[in-house]
C-alpha cells in the first residue's frame, strides 16, 4: 500500500468518537490513518463514511472511503452492520464482531473445552431447582445472561436458621426468604422477565476481609497472536461481594504476595496468563473475529483458580485506576497494532 492503512473505530454514538479516538491516537506509533464513526455515519450507497479524525493537529469531521480494517467498539449483540461492512471490506477485516457476550453461551464453550476444571457449575435459571441446588451448595449467584458491570447480580445463601438471604451488591440481605416461604416464587418476583444463569458459589479467599477478583486483559498485537497486556485485582468495599463497585484497583503483583509466597505468586501469575490466553482462543473459535477481551477470576479458600466470566468489551478505565499503572500505552496501542497487522495480511 502506497498510502498508510486506513483504520476506523466504530463507536455507538458521536459523543464517544473523540474520547475513544484520542486514547488510541496518542499511544500508537504506526504509520496509519485513524478515524472514528458510528453505524449511522455509514453512507452505504456511496461506500463512504462520515468520520472524525485528527488532521494536522485539528479535529475534523470528514467524508472517508471505507477503511481497510474496522475495530468495533459498539457494545453489540447483533451483527447486521458488521456483516455488511465485512461484505464491503473483507470478512477478516472487522474485529470484536460480537462483544456483548451471553454468559450461558460462554459457560458452555468453556465447559466443553480443556478449561472445564476452571469453570464453576452453571445452570440456566429456568431449568434448575434452586432449592435443591442450595441443599448441596449453600451459596449460588444469579446473573443476567447479558449483564455487565455487576448489575443485577444476586447472591443467594442458605443460612443455618433455614432462612435464605438474597443480596444485591452488599452481603446485607436485600430480601429474606423465611424457611416456610416459596423461594422460587420470591426469586421470580425479584428477577422479573430477563434471562439469568445460576452459578455455583465459590468461597472466595479474601484480602484483609475484603472480597476481590482478578481481571486479566488479553489482546492481540502486531503479530496477530493473543497475549496478556495487564492483570488487575479489584478489591470490593467492606461487606460487599460485588467487585464492580470496588474500593481500589491494584496490580496483581501488589495483592497476591500478601496471600502467598513468592514462588506461589509466580505460579499463579503464570497460570493466569496461560488460562486467559486459552480462554480467549476457545471463545474466539465460536464468536468470530476478536482482538481483545478480559477474563475475570476468583481464588477460593483452597487456592484454586476459577473463571467467573469473560467480557468482550473490557473497560480499560478499570486498569487506569491502578496505582502507578505502567501499561497504559500497551492497552491502547495493541488494538491498533492488530488492526495494522490485519491491513497488511489482507493485502498480501
Amino acid at each position: 500500500m502506497e498510502n498508510p492503512p486506513l483504520i476506523a473505530i466504530m463507536v455507538s454514538n458521536r459523543k464517544s468518537r473523540k474520547r475513544v479516538l484520542k486514547l488510541h491516537q496518542w499511544y500508537h506509533n504506526l504509520n496509519v490513518k485513524l478515524y472514528a464513526f458510528t453505524p449511522a455515519d455509514i453512507i452505504w450507497k456511496e461506500q463512504r463514511i462520515i468520520g472524525l479524525s485528527l488532521t494536522n493537529g485539528i479535529w475534523k469531521q470528514l467524508s472517508f472511503p471505507f477503511p481497510h480494517v474496522v475495530y468495533n467498539q459498539c457494545f453489540n449483540k447483533k451483527l447486521i452492520t458488521i456483516r455488511r461492512l465485512e461484505n464491503a471490506i473483507g470478512k477478516n477485516n472487522c474485529f470484536n464482531n460480537i462483544n456483548f457476550f451471553n454468559k450461558w453461551d460462554v459457560y458452555n464453550l468453556l465447559k466443553n473445552s480443556s478449561l472445564n476444571s476452571y469453570v464453576p457449575d452453571t445452570f440456566s435459571y429456568n431449568k434448575v431447582n434452586i432449592v435443591e441446588l442450595l441443599k448441596n451448595n449453600k451459596l449460588v449467584y444469579i446473573k443476567p445472561c447479558y449483564g455487565s458491570q455487576g448489575k443485577s447480580v444476586y447472591r443467594v445463601e442458605s443460612m443455618n436458621t433455614g432462612d435464605i438471604h438474597i443480596s444485591l451488591h452488599s452481603l446485607k440481605p436485600t430480601y429474606i426468604c423465611r424457611k416456610n416461604e416459596d423461594l422460587q416464587w420470591k426469586l421470580d418476583k425479584v428477577l422479573k422477565a430477563e434471562k439469568y444463569v445460576v452459578q455455583q458459589g465459590i468461597n472466595i479467599h479474601q484480602v484483609d476481609g475484603h472480597y476481590f477478583d482478578i481481571r486479566v486483559l488479553v489482546q492481540k498485537g502486531i503479530i496477530g497472536e493473543w497475549m496478556v497486556s495487564t492483570i488487575a485485582c479489584r478489591i470490593a468495599y467492606e461487606n460487599y461481594f460485588n467487585t464492580s463497585m470496588c474500593k481500589t484497583v491494584n496490580d496483581v503483583t501488589e495483592i497476591l504476595p500478601r496471600l502467598y509466597s513468592p514462588e506461589k505468586t509466580n505460579e499463579f501469575i503464570q497460570l493466569l496468563n496461560e488460562v486467559s490466553v486459552r480462554a480467549a482462543k476457545v471463545v474466539e473459535t465460536h464468536m468470530g473475529s476478536l482482538g481483545e477481551l478480559s477474563v475475570d477470576f476468583v481464588v477460593d479458600e483452597h487456592s484454586n483458580l476459577w473463571i467467573i466470566e469473560l467480557n468482550g468489551k473490557p473497560q480499560k478505565k478499570i486498569f487506569e485506576d491502578m496505582n502507578y499503572f505502567k501499561d497504559k500505552e500497551l492497552i491502547y496501542s495493541r488494538p491498533i497494532e492488530y488492526a495494522y497487522y490485519l491491513s497488511l495480511s489482507s493485502n498480501n
